[in-house]
């Protein structure tokens, strides 16, 4: 093992919510022996109040250990919330990006936690689960524009992880990785993630967007909705089609008895997005299904 005087890389290993950072820790220490192990306990407690104490207390490590190493690169890995703290710093510190190597979030809610939307609907700061709820695609997007990004997401079945739903870790310009049947906890120390870290960091590649093909061209149109979030596939079956569109795509809806408007674009049975908003955002979702239908996207 290289002394730790001497690292080849500095990786931060960021834990997220309800967790204390021990076995994100671990991961990184097998996945990449040679580095300078950065991996801060922010306080189990810490990750129940607000994001900005955590990113705050991350900034000061993350200064001081880049100017200690200032001639080394960065990995950085971020585990769940773990991962938006990252998002927002990095966000904050745009000099750091040329040292930045590769940046790994492992079940990272970009898209805005469906979870933590519905513990606070309105918005209004209920915890963390106020700032878990917020949609960080347009900060993850430019930033994976500039550093080699891989998100992965893991399906336990239903378009799910358990807790983050896959839909909930796709952003453009990253790269995109889907497991099965890792829980999300699991994520921060299973086995095999070692091996996805360690090909990625042999190879870290910027990615292109993705093509702007009919069926691409609709979910940006529906992740635009204002008040949409990210949802799972265990309704799609139940839902029922209300527009047949080119190339097979289908788009239907479902409502539950709350008054929880669901919509899915389907092609040959398969889901390929679905979402859902509120009764506050249900005329702003038809509104969407309208234009779909009449092809104004």
């Amino acid at each position: 093992m290289v002394a730790i005087d001497n690292p080849q890389f500095l990786l931060f290993a960021q834990h997220g919510w309800a967790d204390t950072g021990a076995s994100i820790s671990k991961l990184a220490q097998v996945a990449d022996p040679q580095a300078k192990i950065i991996a801060p306990n922010l306080g189990f407690i810490n990750t129940f109040i607000r994001i900005d104490f955590l990113v705050d207390r991350l900034e000061q490590i993350a200064k001081e250990a880049i100017e200690h190493y200032s001639n080394i690169p960065i990995k950085i890995v971020g585990h769940s919330m773990g991962g938006s703290i990252w998002l927002e710093l990095l966000t904050r510190n745009p000099q750091w990006w040329h040292r930045v190597h590769s940046f790994i979030l492992l079940g990272s809610p970009v898209g805005g936690s469906n979870i933590a939307r519905a513990i606070d609907p309105l918005g209004i700061g209920i915890g963390t689960a106020g700032d878990l709820g917020k949609n960080r695609r347009s900060l993850a997007e430019q930033i994976a524009r500039e550093i080699p990004t891989l998100s992965v997401a893991s399906d336990t079945g239903m378009g799910t992880d358990g807790l983050v739903t896959v839909e909930n870790t796709k952003f453009d310009y990253a790269n995109w990785l889907l497991v099965h049947d890792i829980p999300h906890s699991a994520m921060r120390y299973h086995p095999d993630m070692v091996s996805i870290l360690r090909e990625f960091w042999a190879n870290p590649q910027l990615c292109s967007p993705p093509p702007a093909d009919l069926s691409n061209r609709l979910i940006r149109h529906l992740r635009s909705v204002a008040g949409i979030t990210d949802a799972d596939y265990r309704n799609f079956k139940r839902s029922q089609i209300v527009a047949s569109l080119a190339e097979d795509l289908t788009l239907h809806t479902w409502n539950n008895p709350f008054g929880v408007s669901h919509v899915y674009l389907g092609k040959q049975e398969r889901c390929l997005y679905a979402g859902y908003v509120g009764m506050l955002h249900g005329s702003n979702l038809r509104r969407a299904i309208r234009e779909i239908s009449n092809s104004i996207v």
